[in-house]
């Protein structure tokens, strides 16, 4: 009996030839890509989330579920992110789980989702941090990263070396310092805020709210602070080196011996009924205080 052997036609052969070499890139490039992850954490009333980051893009935004949502993308697989709940704390972490790994694989992004009224505490060297919505206290600290609030309030605190600043519709307290960082502070409504960094500049564009303190101080940056016609404060502006250009119709007090002039290097007066204080301090920097448009 003869045995005939399958012979492969010559069309077999060809697309054999196309679908192995693409099952293997397939599977090459799903090796390659990130490892996302998504957690959820039931919480109850004012939890805590902490968040310990190397590296990344960090966003946080409220919603109105009793529950953290955690979505993780580290950089490559030799990073990991750890995240665990003991009791109503959430803690999350980013860690290398091999030697060797380089400072800018040591990297992971996240997208997380908390109820309102949670509290923060953030560290990220180096990417950003977005925050929106959230009314708890609020601490963050970066070597790098620029800090985004929006609509945020609770007591507010923010350290930087050179990452900056910008704060929008905030409200509650806000305390932030850096050495090289510059900070934006637009359309809030606060009763206090203290500002100091060293060589960034300063803008502020918000209403300033009777019996509100607003301290403001650089040494060798500009210090921008705009105003309405409907603003009462109690001014108090002052540049060893620099100078101070003012747009106000101030009232000089009347137990200053301050001579009153539009540019010199320091301001000291009353804008309608001087119902907050307003201070503003320089080493060599320039101050401006502006009609806001």
């Amino acid at each position: 009996m003869k045995v005939r052997l399958a012979v492969p036609t010559q069309w077999q052969l060809k697309t054999a030839g196309l679908v192995v070499p693409s099952l293997l890139l397939c599977s090459v490039v799903s090796a390659a890509g990130p490892k996302r992850s998504e957690q959820h954490f039931k919480v109850t009333a004012h939890p805590v989330i902490t968040i310990h980051n190397p590296n990344g893009v960090i966003t946080v935004k409220a919603w109105d579920r009793a529950e953290v949502l955690v979505i993780s993308t580290p950089a490559t697989d030799k990073v990991d992110v750890d995240a665990e709940q003991m009791g109503n704390r959430v803690d999350i972490s980013t860690h290398a789980n091999a030697d060797g790994v380089a400072p800018d694989e040591l990297r992971a992004d996240y997208q997380i989702n908390v109820p309102a009224d949670a509290e923060l505490q953030i560290h990220d060297d180096s990417g950003s941090v977005n925050v929106a919505s959230v009314l708890g206290d609020l601490n963050v600290e970066t070597i790098g990263a620029g800090v985004d609030l929006s609509d945020t309030a609770g007591y507010l605190t923010v350290k930087t070396v050179g990452g900056s600043f910008q704060c929008l519709r905030c409200s509650g307290q806000i305390d932030v310092t850096s050495i090289s960082g510059s900070f934006r502070l637009v359309d809030m409504r606060t009763m206090r805020v203290d500002a100091h960094t060293t060589t960034g500049n300063i803008l502020f564009d918000s209403q300033f709210l009777p019996n509100g303190t607003y301290h403001l101080k650089d040494n060798s940056g500009v210090i921008e602070v705009r105003f309405s016609p409907d603003d009462s404060f109690d001014l108090a502006a002052q540049t060893l080196n620099g100078t101070v250009h003012s747009q106000a119709n101030l009232v000089p007090k009347k137990t200053s011996t301050h001579v009153f002039t539009r540019v010199s290097n320091s301001l000291f007066g009353t804008f309608n009924a001087g119902r907050a204080k307003v201070e503003l301090t320089s080493f060599d920097g320039t101050i401006n205080i502006l009609k806001r448009d």
